[in-house]
């Protein structure tokens, strides 16, 4: 058998090429249809990645240190050391992280926002201003004013939402409010030097950014509450965690990936993630049935052919073999021209992206993100893998139907057929 394998795969070439109309419109279906896969995997993946970023970047980071309890207390009791600090950043860089990462360190605390206007919730955030701005979104989203830079002091970065509801603007005075690590409850004036708007009302309208230097000594805090690390792609936060996580085991310092730190965030893009693949079973589908049909109806067609071959001397095996080996060469062929246009898709229509602008509503948000009306291909090498693997999966699975038909045929019968 297996010396007879070429000619036998000869023979399954001939044929097509015999058939040549019937299996390029298989092939063309294929192919449309992993094209298509491609082209919709490689968009779902990179609005996840927008989702994940942009979540990340108002969040915590992909990756963040916490002192012990601190995630179900946010007390200023449950805050890292000064040598937790130090401890967080050593097992950042033995992380062995991409140089792209970046990390900052915070001082967080809820308390109250006020002015003679009113007052409202606040969640009040100490940052250091050069770690802060490439790391966050919020010096990209300046409306008015600037972001904190270094050598402000009693300055405070505040959303749009904020500034309505409490009458300020650029140079206005305002009040925080909160629990000092001692315990009382301290209040710090501060001057309004830049709004932001996100979007995303639970941001803009409670998140405040004054400088590390002052919430420390406003809140009595020597280390900070958080260390969080961006990275350059969410595929690294496995093997970041990891990584973190085995370097600070025996300091008292918690390490949380985005996934667990943004439960909502994990939540939106795993439902959408489910959505995408139910799309993509339907793709499957039709180039199960689309080389079924192809080859099941070539067997049909073919049964005087297959029956004199196999008076010639071809055994059931063999005749079988003739017609698997033929839905798999389609497949094949179907493969290889897929991908080729599925690629020659992404780059020539969507590598400036696909805007849907006038489709969706302005400032769209869910889970603490605004969805970007432009959607940019993400290729993940792990997903196409998978997809390859599929489509050649069904293609060799729906041949084995019509191969066992053939196999199974009487050649007595089948030479009788006209």
């Amino acid at each position: 058998m297996r010396s007879r394998l070429p000619t036998l795969a000869w023979l399954a070439l001939r044929n097509l090429g015999r058939e040549m109309r019937r299996a390029a419109l298989t092939a063309a279906a294929m192919a449309i249809g992993l094209a298509l896969l491609i082209v919709s995997r490689t968009l779902s993946d990179g609005v996840h990645e927008d989702w994940i970023d942009s979540g990340v970047r108002l969040g915590s980071g992909h990756v963040v240190f916490n002192a012990s309890g601190y995630r179900d207390s946010e007390s200023l009791e449950d805050r890292l050391s000064a040598d937790q600090v130090e401890a967080a950043f050593a097992a950042v860089e033995r992380a062995g992280l991409p140089e792209a990462a970046l990390t900052s360190v915070r001082v967080s605390a809820r308390g109250l926002a006020s002015s003679p206007d009113g007052a409202i919730p606040a969640w009040i955030q100490g940052v250091d201003p050069a770690a802060e701005l490439p790391f966050s979104r919020l010096g990209t989203d300046v409306l008015d004013g600037r972001y904190l830079e270094e050598g402000d002091r009693l300055h405070a970065f505040i959303g749009q939402g904020m500034a309505l509801r409490l009458g300020l603007r650029i140079g206005s005075r305002m009040v925080l409010t909160a629990q000092a690590a001692s315990g009382d409850i301290e209040g710090q004036l501060v001057r309004v030097v830049g709004m932001y708007r996100t979007g995303v009302p639970e941001m803009d309208d409670v998140l405040v950014h004054i400088p590390l230097g002052t919430a420390r000594d406003w809140l009595g805090v020597e280390g900070a509450t958080s260390v969080a690390t961006l990275l350059p792609h969410s595929t690294f936060t496995g093997q970041v965690h990891e990584a973190a996580a085995a370097a600070v085991r025996s300091t008292g310092v918690e390490v949380t990936p985005w996934e667990e730190a943004s439960p909502e965030l994990y939540s939106a893009v795993r439902i959408d993630d489910a959505g995408d693949w139910a799309f993509h079973l339907i793709l499957f589908a039709i180039v199960a049935l689309a080389i079924l049909n192809a080859v099941f109806m070539s067997v049909l067609h073919r049964k005087r052919e297959l029956g004199l071959l196999r008076a010639l001397g071809l055994s059931s095996r063999q005749a079988g073999l003739v017609v698997f080996l033929e839905g798999v060469l389609v497949t094949a062929a179907s493969g290889v021209i897929g991908v080729a246009l599925g690629f020659a898709l992404v780059w020539v229509f969507f590598r400036n992206g696909l805007d849907l602008t006038g489709l969706m509503p302005e400032d769209l948000s869910f889970a603490g993100i605004v969805f970007n009306p432009v959607m940019y291909p993400v290729i993940d090498v792990r997903h196409l893998t998978q997809s390859l693997f599929f489509i050649a999966v069904i293609g060799v699975s729906a041949s084995f139907f019509p191969a066992w038909q053939a196999a199974a045929l009487d050649p007595a019968e089948s030479v009788k057929v006209e």
